[in-house]
């Protein structure tokens, strides 16, 4: 707890030093003739930087923890070049940063307006016929694939945009299988799943076996530098609302997974909770 408090601690400090600013800026007058000359203090108020200290204040206690202190100024300067480079995803479509979890859903009449068929091809393996992506997420699967192929790897695909409908299936077989409280833990529910955007990938087998493989260990180290990151990492159950799963990848784009490892202690779920908060705050 003790780096995100003195993050917080900082800009606190700056607010109540500029408290009496929000109506006009608190200036000393000029000294007397006579006095001994003194130096004229003016405190500037920033609305950004209490704007950033409301938001995080409103995260989980989880969250703050993995949040490390540092400047003000350049987590705002990092999160300005998130959300410039988001003004030029497609506009008739929700943006990659879209935080879909177990409480921010879409509805069931949502598709991606870009999806494009995945075939076989020589960057990667597709274990299936009917995968697709949106286009941008195609493209930077099928670069990622390209350099994993030069380090010797073959990434293999297994499942990608899952409709509402198809999704609804998928957690009623886990339900009929695990019952509900296990299927809660690694199945969504219709509406709240990553892959109904058509971003998300289940890389190999779809088990923890996956994370022994060649392919899983270049994902680890690789992935973050086509813009992909790992939507439920190990220990995390209770922020993400599901167990590990070392196959699930998201496209997010290479700016924001930047952003993700550098202030968010690399867990996605905390960045886009944040960006929807900071996006959602007056």
């Amino acid at each position: 707890m003790k780096r995100i408090i003195l993050f917080i601690l900082f800009i606190t400090i700056s607010l109540t030093s500029c408290a009496k600013s929000k109506s006009a800026p608190a200036v000393k007058t000029e000294p007397a003739p006579a006095a001994q000359p003194a130096e004229t203090e003016q405190v500037k108020y920033d609305p950004e930087i209490e704007k950033l200290n409301r938001v995080l204040m409103s995260m989980s206690d989880r969250c703050k923890e993995a949040i490390p202190n540092g400047d003000p100024a350049e987590f705002l300067a990092d999160l300005k070049k998130v959300l410039e480079i988001e003004k030029a995803f497609p506009k008739d479509d929700l943006s990659l940063y879209y935080l879909i979890d177990k409480t921010h859903k879409v509805s069931a009449t949502y598709e991606p307006t870009h999806l494009r068929k995945l075939v076989q091809n020589d960057d990667y393996i597709i274990n299936k016929t009917t995968l697709s992506l949106r286009e941008d997420a195609a493209d930077a699967l099928a670069e990622m694939g390209r350099a994993a192929k030069k380090d010797g790897v073959t990434l293999d695909v297994s499942s990608t945009y899952r409709s509402y409908e198809t999704q609804e299936r998928t957690f009623n077989y886990w339900v009929s299988v695990d019952g509900l409280e296990e299927a809660e833990r690694e199945s969504a529910r219709p509406g709240t799943s990553q892959h109904q955007l058509g971003a998300a990938v289940d890389f190999g087998n779809i088990e923890d076996s996956y994370a022994l493989t060649e392919g899983c260990k270049w994902l680890n180290a690789h992935a973050e530098e086509y813009g992909w990151s790992l939507s439920f990492p190990q220990g995390y159950e209770d922020v993400t609302g599901y167990r590990w799963e070392c196959w699930h990848f998201r496209y997010i784009g290479v700016e924001a997974c930047r952003f993700q490892k550098k202030w968010f202690s690399d867990i996605q779920q905390f960045m886009f909770e944040f960006i929807d908060a900071w996006k959602n705050m007056d």
